[in-house]
């Protein structure tokens, strides 16, 4: 991770704990191109963890809006979902 990077997640978790009393309901909010296993791979990062998941395809059907509804309980938590989705290819953290 570069420093520009680990610099804003450092900075996400002083908001977060300034902002919540953990645990938390969080709302990650991802795009993600439509095609191959990109949704399945942010679905089961979320797996067994009684998640609220909802998908929204574009008009055109090229990239997919997912909204993940999550108990958590930290903001080290939430930074470390981050990074593990930050993997897929073409994904866009909102």
């Amino acid at each position: 991770m570069d420093k520009k990077t680990e610099e804003f997640y450092d900075r996400l978790k002083v908001e977060l704990d300034m902002s919540n009393t953990w645990p938390a309901e969080y709302l990650f909010k991802f795009i993600v191109p439509t095609e191959s296993d990109n949704i399945e791979r942010v679905q089961l990062a979320f797996d067994c963890m009684g998640a609220v998941i909802k998908t929204t395809k574009s008009k055109t059907g090229k990239f997919t809006s997912i909204s993940v509804d999550v108990t958590m309980k930290h903001s080290q938590e939430i930074v470390d979902k981050y990074l593990e989705v930050s993997t897929i290819e073409g994904i866009i953290s909102l």
